[in-house]
């Protein structure tokens, strides 16, 4: 059985100029688990990861705006309510569309995912994930006070959270994840939703402690998930359907392949913006260097040709 890690964006749930309701979480679900099951089809088992910043970001707001009558929620506890309403629309959806699609059926589970961290991360000293809603100066600096959080401005003009992204180090569920990928009827694995919950382990008890102020990397995590379970797949959807050189330039340049030296030629050169593309493909370089096969970034439409070889940005070793 061909086993591939999936790792899908935000934009796989709520698209541009939504605001994000679960009516349209759904909807937009079904079009995109349409394409999954079409990697399912073709006989793929897949253990599917997803982004969740703006599900985060509602439920941060929920918390705000309840926070004089109801207890508050850290970071860490949004991560993994995050997973579980996430998880739920993938389930849900996707069992419908095998139902629909006639495809080989299988069963589906959601996987609530801590991830491990260094407390001694150099991230923690600069924190630069923005979370969370938009404020102006004024509320923003009611806020630092208010709440003790570090805050910058954007591009925009408005003010936001900022929270550490530290690098993931360990996947705590990881033997219950690859005993699931490895069932001999191919059980569709939903984990290390938006990352991960960010925790970190006690050197000498063993035991996890949460962290309230930061968030992983998605696509970084996926890369670590696909190492560990020896995919020999790692699909990275995006909101793009191949990687570009000088991306939005007058002289944007698509790429049908690169391999992993020109990978790490074109991010030491800046091409890759981080926050964007520079944590796919740094994901897509160590999954390659520890014994990966195959790594494909295109759009989330265009999983099923991509796979095929007829779009996307295949990277090799």
């Amino acid at each position: 059985m061909k086993k591939a890690v999936l790792a899908i964006g935000g934009n796989a749930l709520i698209e541009e100029g939504q605001k994000g309701t679960v009516e349209e979480q759904f909807e937009v679900a079904k079009r995109t688990c349409t394409h999954i099951v079409g990697m399912i089809t073709e006989g793929w088992n897949i253990a599917l990861t997803h982004g969740n910043g703006p599900q985060i970001g509602h439920i941060l707001r929920r918390v705000e705006l309840s926070s004089p009558e109801v207890y508050p929620l850290p970071l860490d506890v949004c991560g993994a309510e995050s997973q579980g309403l996430i998880g739920y629309i993938l389930q849900q959806t996707l069992n419908s569309c095998m139902i629909t699609c006639s495809c080989p059926h299988k069963k589906i589970v959601t996987v609530l995912t801590q991830v491990v961290v260094n407390e001694n991360d150099p991230a923690f000293e600069n924190p630069s994930k923005p979370i969370g809603s938009r404020y102006d100066k004024e509320t923003a600096q009611k806020l630092m006070e208010r709440e003790k959080w570090i805050m910058k401005e954007d591009a925009k003009g408005t003010w936001r959270r900022v929270v550490a992204s530290p690098e993931p180090i360990e996947i705590v569920e990881i033997d219950i994840i690859t005993k699931l990928f490895e069932d001999k009827e191919g059980v569709i694995t939903i984990c290390v939703g938006g990352g991960g919950i960010p925790v970190t382990r006690d050197k000498e008890t063993g035991l996890l402690r949460g962290v309230d102020h930061a968030v992983i990397d998605k696509d970084l995590a996926s890369g670590l998930l696909a190492q560990k379970m020896k995919a020999d797949l790692f699909l990275i959807a995006t909101n793009v359907e191949k990687v570009a050189l000088n991306f939005g330039k007058s002289n944007q340049q698509w790429l049908d392949s690169m391999n992993v030296k020109e990978a790490e030629k074109y991010l030491a050169e800046g091409h890759f913006l981080p926050g964007s593309m520079a944590p796919k493909v740094t994901a897509a370089i160590r999954y390659l260097l520890t014994g990966g096969k195959q790594v494909i970034i295109t759009s989330v439409e265009k999983i099923g040709e991509a796979i095929k070889g007829e779009t996307g940005t295949n990277i090799t070793i």
